[in-house]
């Protein structure tokens, strides 16, 4: 069973993860910030963890820019969860590709692990992150030559919708490319829960 859960800003919405995965207390995520490394704003990445901790999950970093294949394959394989953090989608896509840690995500949410995505961590689940390209600096990933990515679902995520500093980028994007591609946009207190086929966006009230 395929199951996602994927937000714009984790800390926002929770209530919302905690509603649609229960028990967690106790279990290991791992964490994966690689996105935020050629960030100059990170705070997210913190906030996050502290959120996931408050819920009694307990942290098992992994940076995938830095860490060998083998660390890679057995934390994304060992732990119950998958977290993917913000930060740039193209840097990301890059260094999950370079070092094969798509295909062990890939693996892993086949088998029915949940995978949590906040902002690119979500934006790499489309098929193709080139969309996002007003958003995020391409050139921060100077050695990717594809921009196809896990392809997990069958819409193309597009966080931060009318949340500043966003509001622009977000607004040209839908602009750009929704005649051409099923675009979900979410806003910062909003999240894409899925179940296998089951889809349906949830906001915090």
């Amino acid at each position: 069973m395929k199951k996602l859960f994927l937000a714009s800003s984790f800390n926002d919405v929770v209530t919302l993860f905690s509603s649609f995965e229960k028990n967690v207390h106790g279990k290991t995520v791992t964490f994966v910030p690689t996105a935020s490394n050629v960030e100059k704003v990170v705070f997210y990445v913190e906030t996050a963890k502290k959120a996931l901790e408050k819920l009694g999950l307990i942290i098992d970093e992994l940076d995938i820019s830095t860490a060998d294949s083998e660390t890679i394959r057995q934390k994304l394989a060992r732990n119950e969860y998958i977290y993917v953090s913000g930060g740039n989608s193209f840097f990301l896509l890059q260094e999950l590709k370079r070092t094969g840690a798509d295909k062990c995500i890939l693996k892993e949410v086949a088998a029915g692990k949940l995978y949590i995505g906040e902002s690119a961590g979500a934006v790499i689940t489309s098929a193709n992150i080139e969309y996002i390209k007003d958003m995020d600096n391409m050139q921060k990933a100077a050695t990717l030559t594809s921009y196809d990515a896990l392809n997990l679902v069958d819409f193309y995520t597009m966080p931060h919708y009318g949340s500043a500093p966003f509001k622009n980028a977000t607004q040209k994007i839908l602009a750009d490319y929704a005649s051409s591609l099923p675009l979900l946009p979410i806003s910062n207190k909003e999240a894409i829960l899925i179940r296998d086929n089951e889809i349906t966006t949830k906001s915090v009230h």
